[in-house]
This record gives C-alpha cells, sequence and structure tokens, in this order.
C-alpha cells in the first residue's frame, strides 16, 4: 500500500521540501544577500542605503509584510527569513512534484 503526499504529515512534507537541492541552493543564496546586505550597510558607502532593498525583493511577496510589521531592525530579519523559508518551501514543493511527474529519481517516502 502506497502512501499519498496528503496521508503525510505536515512536518514530514516541509523537511521534504526544504531538503531540496533547490530549496537550499535558494536559503543559500538568501543567506549571502542578507550578509551582504549588512556589510555594505556597515560601511560607508554611498550605495549603502538600498542595500537592504536586494533581500527584500529575493525573498518578495512574503517578505513585503515587513510594509505591516512595527518599525523595528529586527523586523527586517524577521521579514526576509519568513519569506526565504516560505519561498525554499514552495521551490523545494515544486521541484519535488516536478521530479516525481518526469519519472525521477527522488525520494518518495
Amino acid at each position: 500500500m502506497t502512501v499519498n503526499e496528503t496521508d503525510r504529515p505536515l512536518p514530514h512534507v516541509v523537511r521534504h521540501a526544504l531538503t531540496s537541492v533547490f530549496a537550499l541552493a535558494y536559503l543559500a543564496l538568501c543567506a549571502g544577500l542578507l550578509v551582504w546586505a549588512m556589510v555594505v550597510t556597515s560601511l560607508d558607502n554611498p550605495d549603502a542605503s538600498m542595500a537592504g532593498v536586494v533581500p527584500l525583493f529575493a525573498t518578495a511577496p512574503v517578505s513585503l509584510v515587513l510594509l505591516v510589521l512595527p518599525d523595528h531592525a529586527s523586523m527586517f530579519f524577521v521579514a526576509v527569513g519568513l519569506g526565504a523559508l516560505v519561498n525554499a518551501l514552495v521551490i523545494g514543493w515544486c521541484a519535488r512534484a516536478l521530479g516525481r511527474a518526469r519519472g525521477g529519481t527522488g525520494p518518495r517516502n
């Protein structure tokens, strides 16, 4: 008897989506952009004022929740982190679904 995707518990589905190579690469890219933005912002550059926009755009549309969060420096990290996680879940889910549709060799458990 096979187990359908809908019969699996949510943590199992989330774990499988986040362990996709594409999702992990996206999370690494977002982390790199966030570190880059913090370094550029701490330096005395004329472009430093717009550096924080790059991680927000990379994690949009979920990171746009920043517009309704309270005005605090930590909310920037919350918005980018939440946006990156949700987008990575979608990327991982799509990669696994497309791999199964093509008859890929990805894990099916």
